[in-house]
């Protein structure tokens, strides 16, 4: 039986017909009912059921008349393709949001949403619920992507029709009747104070030593690793501003790089005391950069000069560089796999199991807000469970 749908136009139900004609194409068919919309629903889908048990495939030249009569009846009707409505709508937004946002929009969009649906050759109006929620199965079950993965397209997906239904494209957002999937609970990887201290021991003297130790004793973002500058430092004080950052996203294929004069949010502009083990470290390294510079002269990058992360030609370290060469030192040295994020968990761990306080953690972080850094690390904080365990212990004999 051919596929097919109600469609409402100027008020009034039409049937349309999807098939493919002799050669393969998809073609559409759209048949008047004469009924209004309103009151006429099930009259309708059971003219709609009658049309496609008897729908029969016409020759070429039928269809051709067809197609005429199509245009014709249908001249004001919108005809843009869902895949290309999404790409026009990431467009709409590109100079709204941040770069890197749109990054993750356009390879949602560009990498899976849009190939999808030109495949089905759907159309914005002909859109439905099961559209999308067909879609989301298909990547949980076909790609293997997570949960939390979809909730992100359908994200992009929800707010594309949303401003279709604002500029009266379509009479409602077919996104609001979805079943989201349920969102992944979040449990974050960390290293002991053992493995920590191992892990510095390894790292002494290579590349990665400084993003280790920014990391795992400040939990630095790689962003905010990455972005750090000499001017960042105040040696007088023996104090360190979080102030800038540096990530990079690839797009269409082209990897792009992104600083900015800003961290992630308000409170990750964020001043910490700065160690006396560190306060050397950095003194190590400004020491060598200079030498560096008169070393290689001309051929030392200049394009970094303010930034502490720098190779020995001057060349800022890239952020996909921690990440990489950090799971290689671990593998090669047979430490437990963590992800380099979760040596900012292992700090945090470290610091609740110590003590000190969820507020203080998130202002070490540079958490926006207070349930952020509860709802990660609430189930770490021990200390404070012990603290109750004895009290109770105290006024209950058991």
């Amino acid at each position: 039986m051919v596929a097919g749908h109600l469609q409402e136009k100027k008020g009034l139900f039409y049937i349309v017909l999807n098939y493919k004609n002799e050669e393969g194409k998809r073609k559409s068919k759209w048949i008047a009912t004469g009924l209004p919309v309103k009151g006429n629903k099930k009259r309708a889908e059971s003219m709609l059921m009658d049309a496609r048990k008897n729908f029969e495939l016409v020759t070429n030249e039928e269809e051709k008349e067809q197609e005429k009569q199509n245009n014709e009846e249908n001249s004001d009707v919108d005809q843009t393709l869902f895949a290309d409505y999404m790409l026009d709508w990431l467009e709409t937004v590109k100079h709204r949001i941040e770069l890197i946002t749109y990054i993750s929009y356009a390879n949602a969009v560009k990498g899976r949403i849009v190939p999808y649906f030109r495949e089905k050759s759907i159309t914005l109006l002909e859109l439905k619920p099961h559209h999308i929620q067909d879609f989301y199965s298909h990547a949980l079950n076909e790609w293997g992507v997570s949960a939390n993965t979809v909730i992100h397209y359908h994200a992009n997906i929800r707010s594309a029709l949303q401003q279709a239904f604002i500029t009266d494209r379509i009479p409602s957002n077919p996104a609001d009747k979805i079943i989201r999937p349920k969102k992944e609970a979040f449990v974050g990887s960390s290293y002991s104070a053992s493995e920590v201290n191992q892990l510095l021991e390894i790292v002494k003297g290579t590349k990665i030593e400084l993003a280790v130790i920014l990391g795992a004793f400040y939990g630095l973002r790689r962003s905010e690793v990455v972005g750090l500058k000499w001017s960042a430092i105040d040696l007088d004080n023996k104090t360190i501003t979080i102030k800038h950052t540096v990530t990079s996203g690839s797009l269409d294929g082209k990897l792009i790089t992104i600083e900015k004069d800003r961290t992630k949010n308000k409170a990750s502009l964020r001043t910490l005391p700065l160690v006396d083990a560190f306060y050397d470290l950095l003194v190590r390294m400004k020491e060598q950069q200079e030498i560096n510079q008169q070393l290689f002269k001309g051929s030392y990058c200049k394009d970094y000069i303010g930034y502490i992360y720098v190779d020995a030609m001057g060349d800022r370290i890239k952020p996909n560089y921690i990440t990489q060469h950090f799971a290689l030192v671990l593998k090669k040295n047979g430490m437990r796999h963590i992800r380099f994020h979760d040596l900012r968990h292992s700090c945090a761990s470290l610091l609740l199991a110590n003590g000190v306080s969820m507020k203080e953690v998130q202002e070490w972080l540079g958490h926006s807000d207070y349930s952020t850094t509860a709802n990660i690390y609430s189930h770490l904080e021990y200390s404070s469970k012990v603290s109750s365990a004895n009290t109770m212990n105290e006024v209950i004999k058991i």
